[in-house]
């Protein structure tokens, strides 16, 4: 059974920072793309960040270019999510998610249960 546990998530000022990981058990990881969702109330869920099964390549939204970095161990396999400046519409449920191949869709074979960000003004 594959599962993908996020951790680190919690209440920080507006131009503070977070660290969130997420620890999968489960299914090969470095055969996996592995990347960030999230979700703010009453809006869709968007896609943030993604990182390649080599961790050579990464794709980013434009609303965190810059200021949130994905990397990952594959040794623990555990993907990371950095996220520097944050802002208020940085507020959300982060999901991580995993499959085999790297994409910004929806469509991620497996996803975590979501960490909450709350970022204060």
């Amino acid at each position: 059974q594959v599962q993908l546990v996020e951790s680190g998530g919690g209440l920080v000022q507006a131009g503070g920072s977070l660290r969130l990981s997420c620890a999968a058990s489960g299914l090969a990881f470095s055969g996996y793309a592995m990347g960030w969702f999230r979700q703010a109330p009453g809006r869709e869920r968007e896609f943030v960040l993604a990182i390649s099964r080599d961790g050579f390549t990464t794709y980013y939204a434009d609303s965190v270019k810059g200021r949130f970095t994905i990397s990952r161990d594959n040794a623990k396999n555990t993907v990371y999510l950095q996220m520097n400046s944050l802002k208020p519409e940085d507020t959300a449920v982060y999901y991580c998610t995993a499959d085999l191949g790297m994409h910004t869709t929806h469509t991620w074979r497996y996803w975590g249960q979501g960490t909450q960000v709350t970022v204060s003004s």
